[in-house]
């Protein structure tokens, strides 16, 4: 089975257009490689979380920031596809 990718934002913030975008950007590129994202509004207030499988891999409450669209990229594909080049995302 694929993981699944999961943002969960505060609705409340209005996060929902940042997690949609970011959800995109993943599928765009890892559409051969995971089940799909899954975008879950959060009943806690100033939540913006991404994990994969359950597995934490951003939480903006621990950054004090939200993710560079690359950054996270980076950070799928190490846990989803360890292989795949990214491209200009993979150059700093």
């Amino acid at each position: 089975m694929k993981p699944t990718i999961k943002i969960e934002y505060c609705p409340k913030c209005g996060w929902m257009l940042r997690a949609a975008y970011m959800a995109q950007e993943l599928l765009t590129t890892f559409s051969d490689d995971v089940y799909g994202v899954l975008l879950q509004p959060s009943e806690l207030s100033g939540t913006y979380q991404i994990s994969v499988n359950d597995v934490v891999l951003f939480d903006r409450s621990d950054a004090g920031r939200f993710p560079e669209v690359k950054e996270l990229k980076q950070l799928v594909r190490d846990v989803v596809a360890p292989g795949k080049s990214l491209g200009h995302s993979d150059k700093k």
